[in-house]
């Protein structure tokens, strides 16, 4: 069968074949390759299960976290105690209704005793017999007279003599069928059909008798073409790429992490789907990706609807996992599946990364994207507000507006038809609960081109990601009478780069240029003060001060964990006459998402400049100093003031920088062979001359290894130790195996090795449900430990 549209929609599970009780006289028929099918928009055709909601209370509040807004103190989000029992594992959808029954008008005569049609309201869980099981899709009542006999009858259930009658259905669905390999889906770890919009597939139709000229065959699908990428290599990268690279730190100090999207591992085809079930989501709404998208970016956040991740900013993560010990999201998935219970702890790269998977698995091209010096504009000023005392000392209790280090979301691609022309491409979308939309904890999609031009009355949630990218930072002081004045205006602190992972290689692509205008140019302030003339403060600008003879610079060395660093600030003076600086630098500790700790170490210095000298005033801080107050991230923040006594010049930087931590060094042993056991080493050295506790491991790779927990106890001081693990590969290609480590120590510390693996001797795949591994933590003997 010819289907017309796009390449690269979003996969479905097997349409089940339809059979029929007529005692076969087989005919077997092939439709017409050139017959005009249009295109399908395969989210919409299958329901992977409904299940309830799990009890209200299972989730966090909104503000309750010390690490994403200051002042609030935090409680622990309620989880489930004890566990849940897991539901029941899901039936072969060979039991089930079949594809067309479930798609299909002329397939779809309903025997009225069938009470598994259409979506279930959503009841509390332990409802009893009412609730809905995941696996009760159907059983085996598809027998004569019943369900199936319906098809091709005269509408009452009967079937004349004579009369074409379909007695089944070959949809060539196995993972080494010619449907699933040209649809570019034979990695799906499923054996049911997975087909994408714009190419031809196949099928075989089985009737009672043989085909003749006057028969009929129609077939009725559903158009959607919204989401075609015109790139081989965009689709390749943004579709069917299962790993990533996502970038952290500062933009002077990028890191980089490798995440496991796993998108075709067996299950998450049925989380995704679960998921559009447990929102409630209408198939008729399935083939539309802006409200899909922005129902996954309401889903993959616990707050108003129970959904896949927790998010968790104070530090403790002790009745969870600590959101930077997770190596992808194929765990998380298959755990939200499993219990049907928000999974503990998620931060802004966990939620993106989930969020890639569940689009990706749907066929959207989507890409995890990091934006360094990212604004959180919590009064729509559409600027950065932070405000000094007479002394330049910052007031942290009027501090609401925060600038997060980096934040990370998603770009998804498709077209606007509910925009004007012009704004179809890559959309924001974002997971990570900061604000409300409509009432609701999600974000997007919102036109990068609306965001570039601050054009912030257009939908969704323009002027907050407008405030992320490209407000400027505007330093307060306060006045003698008490009132507030602009003293200095940052036109460049925030959206410094925005960063993501190379289409075909592991490099960085800055992707800043089609976010905003180059810094400083007229189009860029253009946009900058259209979108704050549409702000709650439209007159910011208005009165500026603007003599600025000194010129500050502040710079970091490149620090590791566990070792004395050393902060500068140099001075220069640009003018004719010598200027005599007042300085005060701050330190403090703060979390990534720019709310910060007590100030541990100041220093106060009055520096003479004569004309066009430079002079450079450095602060020392030992790890004692600073082991003390260490939270997620190891990242700390200096604030630097200082005044011109000459000009009244008023001098105020803001710089963050982190902490170093070491890599896992991962090395594999012998050759990589579908269906054969092969080994990895692992090798850690502790940087820090502290004791590690309750030292846990996490590894996984899609196609190499389920997600794995490896309880290590504990590692001393400056000690080295060496892990072995085996695992089976059970795809052939190239591979990436991802490990990373936690302790209430160190945490942000990963490795990753790429597996080339060789096909099984005389070819094919090998598959596993189980995949061959349990989550399930276990305790590791280590191989051997040394000294430093």
């Amino acid at each position: 069968m010819e289907q017309s549209g796009s390449p690269f929609s979003a996969p479905q599970p097997r349409p089940l074949p339809l059979i029929n009780h007529v005692p076969p006289r087989p005919h077997t028929f092939h439709l017409p390759a050139a017959s005009p099918v249009p295109a399908v928009p395969t989210w919409l055709l299958d329901s992977a299960l409904l299940s309830p909601a799990p009890p209200p209370g299972v989730m966090d509040g909104p503000r309750s976290d010390v690490g994403r807004w200051g002042g609030n103190p935090w409680q622990p989000p309620t989880t489930p105690s004890p566990e849940p029992e897991p539901e029941p594992e899901r039936r072969s959808r060979r039991g089930g209704r079949s594809f067309w029954a479930r798609c299909c008008g002329c397939c779809s005569c309903r025997n009225r005793a069938d009470d598994d049609w259409g979506p279930e309201p959503h009841r509390d869980r332990g409802s009893g017999s009412g609730r809905r099981r995941p696996d009760s899709r159907g059983s085996d009542s598809r027998r004569p007279g019943s369900r199936a006999s319906g098809v091709n009858a005269a509408g009452d259930g009967t079937i004349r003599e004579g009369m074409l009658v379909v007695t089944g259905v070959d949809l060539l669905s196995s993972r080494s069928d010619q449907n699933r390999r040209e649809h570019h889906t034979d990695e799906f770890e499923y054996d049911e059909l997975i087909i994408r919009r714009g190419q031809p597939f196949h099928m075989v139709l089985h009737f009672s008798r043989p085909y003749e000229s006057s028969d009929r065959v129609a077939l009725e699908l559903l158009i959607e073409d919204i989401v075609y990428v015109d790139h081989e290599d965009w689709r390749q990268e943004y579709v069917l790429n299962e790993s990533g690279r996502i970038y952290y730190g500062t933009e002077a100090q990028i890191g980089e992490r490798t995440w496991n999207y796993g998108q075709f591992d067996h299950g998450v085809l049925d989380a995704c789907l679960y998921i559009l079930d447990r929102r409630g989501m209408p198939y008729g709404g399935r083939g539309d990706p802006v409200s899909v998208s922005r129902v996954i970016s309401a889903m993959v956040n616990s707050l108003d609807d129970n959904g896949v991740l927790i998010g968790n900013w104070s530090g403790d993560y002790s009745r969870g996992t600590n959101p930077s010990a997770w190596v992808g999201s194929v765990e998380i998935l298959l755990s939200y599946l499993r219990t049907g219970y928000s999974v503990p702890y998620g931060q802004c790269w966990v939620f993106a990364g989930v969020t890639t998977t569940v689009l990706r698995c749907l066929g959207l091209a989507t890409r995890t994207v990091t934006n360094f010096n990212s604004a959180h504009d919590t009064d729509t000023s559409l600027t950065m507000d932070i405000y000094f005392d007479e002394n330049m000392k910052p007031l942290e209790h009027l501090n609401h507006d925060s600038v997060w280090n980096f934040h990370v979301w998603n770009d998804c691609w498709m077209k606007r038809p509910d925009l004007p022309s012009g704004f179809d491409g890559w959309q924001v979308v974002d997971a990570t609960p900061q604000e409300t939309s409509s009432g609701i904890f999600c974000c997007g999609p919102c036109s990068v081109e609306s965001i570039k031009n601050g054009l912030v009355y257009m939908k969704y949630d323009t002027p907050f990601i407008f405030a992320e990218v490209n407000s400027d930072k505007v330093y307060w002081q306060r006045q003698d009478d008490g009132s507030f004045k602009i003293v200095y205006v940052e036109e460049k602190a925030i959206g410094t780069l925005i960063v993501t992972k190379a289409v075909g290689s592991n490099m960085q692509d800055d992707v800043t240029h089609i976010y905003k205008h180059p810094e400083g140019s007229e189009a860029e302030r253009k946009a900058v003060e259209t979108a704050a003339a549409h702000g709650s403060k439209p007159n910011v600008y208005t009165n500026r001060d603007s003599a600025e003879d000194v010129a500050m610079q502040v710079e970091a060395q490149d620090a590791v964990m566990g070792q004395d660093l050393t902060v500068s600030v140099v001075l220069t003076n640009r003018g004719s006459s010598t200027r005599t600086v007042k300085l005060h630098l701050y330190l403090s500790v703060t979390f990534y998402t720019g709310v910060t700790g007590p100030v541990f170490k100041e220093s106060k210095k009055e520096v003479v400049l004569a004309p066009g000298a430079t002079e450079r005033v450095s602060m020392p801080v030992a790890y004692k100093e600073y082991r003390p107050q260490l939270v997620d991230q190891g990242s700390m923040l200096l604030n630097v003031s200082g005044h011109v006594k000459e000009n009244g010049q008023v001098l105020a930087k803001q710089h963050t920088f982190r902490l170093r931590t070491p890599d896992l060094s991962l090395t594999l042993l012998g050759a990589a062979v579908v269906g054969q056991e092969c080994e990895v080493q692992i090798v850690f050295k502790n940087p820090l001359p502290v004791t590690l506790t309750n030292v846990v491991f996490r590894l996984e790779g899609s196609g190499l290894q389920r997600p794995k927990i490896l309880n290590v106890g504990d590692i001393g001081g400056n000690e080295t130790v060496t892990l072995h693990q085996k695992f089976v590969p059970v795809r052939p290609g190239p591979r990436q195996l991802i490990a990373s480590l936690d302790s209430p120590q160190l945490s942000q510390v990963h490795g990753v090795i790429q597996v080339d693996v060789a096909p099984a001797p005389g070819g094919g795949g090998f598959f596993s449900n189980a995949g061959g591994n349990s989550p399930s933590g276990e305790t590791i003997p280590m191989a051997s430990r040394g000294g430093a």
